[in-house]
């Protein structure tokens, strides 16, 4: 039998060193995912987290774990996942806050959100719910001067310092020329909770969450941040009606991993989850939290958080916020 030259050793070596990192990246994933989420258990982020988890298990074939990290406007958790292996094991339910806003409140920018970041897929869009305890908060948004006025120390609970709740609130009360103390809180469920007892008379934050406690009358909605009226909520109305354009602002629920992520991982959950965003199910489960859900590419969807943040960050700066 004629022996194999050297030359020919190495060709067969590379091809089986080839066939076998094929194999490996093909076998993703063979362990299970975890989803980091930036505020506490409760909230719009959280909820959404726990919405697609289930069936991007299924579609993968694993386990997907949701790991609440809430904490320093949504930057815990985002440096959480920024120093994670960029191996799509560790990924992150993002929106505006880690993303848009976070970064730049913190005394040392502790991560860029788009370099430092693969933006997996845009999962959809909500609008911000102002909203009142229907007995301590105004009756209506235009009223909030006069009530704000009336009381020293008038304050608007938010999901976070730094969260998209907190930016409009200050731009609220720059718009609206009303003075109020933010009081954070880790996530939208303490917060709602507050507002409920009457602790705070205002709350600010992504609708998602808010609809049942209005439906229910725990609440009361004063306007939502959109163009549109939310079908959820009908009868609350917008900035715009209210002759408030400026502050229009949409919170984006997405999909984020490390910066680096190889191009067949980001490939295979991006299918996984577009799939799932189309799935009437989740459509009708999305529309009930006030989500519109929303198609895009991975590159399309950095593209989305890049222009919000380059927008909001003047903002936060001239703010001072932190």
């Amino acid at each position: 039998m004629a022996k194999k030259s050297p030359r020919r050793r190495a060709l067969i070596a590379v091809s089986l060193l080839t066939l076998a990192l094929g194999q490996a990246q093909a076998a993703y994933p063979d362990k299970p995912i975890r989803i980091v989420v930036t505020f506490a258990a409760g909230g719009a982020s959280d909820i959404v987290a726990r919405v697609i988890s289930e069936p991007l298990g299924k579609a993968l074939g694993t386990t997907v774990i949701v790991d609440n990290k809430p904490g320093a406007g949504g930057t815990l958790g985002g440096l959480d996942v920024v120093r994670a292996p960029a191996d799509g094991y560790t990924l992150m339910l993002s929106n505006s806050t880690p993303l848009s806003i976070g970064p730049f409140t913190v005394p040392k920018q502790p991560y860029d959100p788009v370099k430092q970041f693969t933006h997996v897929a845009l999962l959809g869009v909500a609008p911000v719910l102002i909203m009142a305890n229907p007995k301590t908060g105004p009756a209506t948004l235009k009223d909030l001067p006069k009530a704000a006025a009336a009381e020293p120390g008038y304050s608007f609970g938010s999901g976070g310092p730094g969260s998209i709740g907190h930016i409009v609130g200050e731009m609220t009360k720059g718009a609206m020329k009303v003075q109020m103390t933010h009081i954070p809180y880790k996530g939208g469920a303490p917060m709602a909770t507050d507002l409920i007892a009457g602790t705070i008379p205002v709350g600010i934050d992504v609708i998602t969450a808010f609809v049942p406690m209005m439906k229910s009358g725990q609440i009361k909605g004063l306007a939502v941040t959109s163009r549109a009226r939310s079908p959820l909520a009908p009868e609350v109305p917008t900035v715009v009606e209210l002759g408030l354009p400026m502050l229009v602002a949409e919170n984006y629920f997405g999909v984020s991993g490390p910066a680096g992520l190889p191009k067949e991982v980001t490939d295979k959950l991006h299918a996984a989850l577009d799939k799932i965003v189309a799935d009437p199910a989740i459509v009708k489960r999305f529309e009930e939290l006030g989500i519109v859900p929303a198609k895009a590419s991975s590159a399309e969807f950095a593209d989305v958080v890049a222009q919000q943040a380059t927008a909001w960050a003047p903002f936060i700066k001239a703010a001072d916020l932190k």
